[in-house]
């Protein structure tokens, strides 16, 4: 069986994560900042256990001890939307995280690779392609840029893996998800995978149900396919429109 670890549990999307890992037969370790916010039938399942500790307190040589059972580690982390959380500490949560993360999986001297999945957004573009955005998102993206760290963090983290990470030895391969406009639903649907966005993510954005991003998440970790195909890529998510494709 494999398991998986899922940084951001308690998230819109992170217990959706959960939820879509148990489905596929996938245990997980799943790191909370607060142990009650939880869901219980996550909390209670048998294929999960709950460690209660935020990624920036805890230790790389701990968590390299816990990495070292996992075959994929999904990151959901982000910043609380309120003023504390969005210009206090840490401003780079999501970076820090994914670079001790890293860091682990070197001291874990694990033999075989471990799959880092980052949830990221539309609005971060990815420069090893490039691509290229229209001047109206660009402009508003680099006043993000300035005004709010968490945009920031978001390509921080992203850059981290592609030129610090990148397509080496390493012993972390890696995907970057990029939902576009996040939207509630009960039940997976059809949706659209792209290597580049189709649409403006400012002035035309899209919607991507956090659930089908759950779903997707999920099936990286379990399907080898699937994640050769987006190994080192940022993939596009939307919900389907009849013009995208499922690989």
């Amino acid at each position: 069986m494999k398991k998986a670890m899922v940084l951001g549990a308690t998230g819109a999307t992170g217990s959706l994560v959960i939820r879509q890992l148990l489905k596929q037969n996938i245990e997980v370790l799943a790191m909370v900042r607060d142990l009650t916010k939880l869901p219980s039938d996550i909390s209670k399942s048998e294929n999960v256990k709950v460690i209660e500790v935020e990624i920036a307190n805890i230790s790389v040589k701990t968590l390299a001890s816990l990495i070292g059972d996992c075959d994929a580690v999904i990151s959901c982390l982000g910043h609380n939307l309120t003023l504390k959380g969005i210009y206090g500490k840490p401003r780079r949560l999501v970076t820090g995280a994914i670079q001790k993360v890293f860091d682990a999986v070197q001291l874990s001297r694990k033999l075989e690779r471990t799959k880092f999945i980052l949830m990221n957004t539309t609005g971060n573009s990815n420069r090893d392609i490039p691509e290229i955005t229209p001047l109206s998102q660009r402009l508003v993206i680099a006043i993000l840029r300035k005004l709010l760290p968490p945009h920031l963090d978001n390509e921080l983290a992203a850059d981290f893996l592609r030129m610090n990470v990148g397509d080496t030895t390493s012993q972390l391969e890696w995907v970057v998800v990029r939902p576009d406009g996040l939207i509630d639903e009960n039940d997976v649907s059809a949706y659209e995978l792209h290597t580049s966005p189709t649409r403006n993510a400012i002035f035309d954005a899209g919607a991507t149900s956090r659930i089908n991003v759950a779903d997707f998440m999920a099936r990286l970790v379990s399907d080898d396919m699937l994640w050769s195909h987006w190994k080192g890529k940022m993939p596009v998510i939307y919900n389907d429109d009849k013009n995208g494709n499922m690989l």
